[in-house]
């Protein structure tokens, strides 16, 4: 990593970068897995606390008052910003993922998925056609803008993971695609996605390829992360959700 020198607080990261939201675009909050070996769809996990999980991911991407956009496979998983008074400073919009035309009433138990880069490609086409980006105060050069992908397969909050990443947008400027890393993994579903690869990854995907890692890889500049926060992310069982449950208690 850099020489920025960070720390984690709880389950905040404190770092020397100003958390300045310029060339932050939006959040998308991928939700559309089938989730087989959970038993259940990860959005609507519940938390110790009650809250959904998909309404923890909304509330603190809400912080960052740019859109929200909701990829979840055609589901409609709904949100409940009310549930904790908070109104939202930016839209929350659910997309469909590229490419595709689904009718939530058809789904059943055999969810099928096209992965995550066709979800990644519908958030970076919506984004580049908002209208309202100057009302955001937002600059329309796709160059210095990005997404932030939040997979629900972790609970480090949006706001958390932006603070974290944000000063690595600065120290690769050649890289494209910033994600987190621990000793063995690489996190591509946990970073920033500039807006500006939006056509590559669609000729990709036309190409018939969902490879993330393949895609990636001549883009990306990874950022290692904490023991703790690895207690956060890649739950894919009840057990794994019941320890990373534990380990954002503590």
């Amino acid at each position: 990593m850099s020489d920025i020198q960070s720390s984690l607080t709880g389950n905040s990261i404190v770092t020397d970068c100003s958390n300045n939201l310029d060339g932050l675009a939006g959040v998308v909050i991928l939700a559309g897995g089938a989730s087989r070996r959970m038993g259940t769809a990860k959005a609507i996990l519940t938390l110790p606390s009650g809250e959904q999980l998909l309404n923890y991911h909304v509330r603190h991407a809400n912080k960052l008052q740019v859109p929200i956009l909701i990829a979840d496979n055609g589901r409609d998983f709904q949100t409940g910003l009310d549930i904790h008074s908070e109104e939202p400073n930016a839209p929350v919009i659910h997309i469909a993922d590229y490419g595709t035309d689904v009718d939530s009433s058809e789904h059943d138990e055999q969810i099928k998925t096209g992965g995550a880069l066709v979800a990644i490609e519908s958030a970076l086409q919506t984004l580049s056609d908002l209208n309202d980006l100057n009302d955001l105060g937002i600059s329309k050069n796709v160059q210095a803008l990005w997404l932030l992908v939040i997979s629900c397969d972790s609970l480090i909050p949006a706001t958390d993971l932006w603070q974290k990443l944000q000063c690595e947008i600065r120290l690769a400027a050649d890289k494209k695609v910033i994600c987190l890393k621990d000793d063995g993994h690489l996190y591509p579903l946990l970073g920033f996605y500039q807006l500006s690869i939006e056509p590559d990854l669609k000729a990709y995907i036309d190409n018939g390829q969902r490879r993330v890692m393949q895609f990636i890889q001549p883009l990306v500049q990874a950022v290692p992360f904490s023991k703790e926060w690895q207690n956060l992310t890649n739950f894919n069982t009840p057990e794994d959700f019941k320890r990373a449950c534990a380990a954002l208690s503590k």
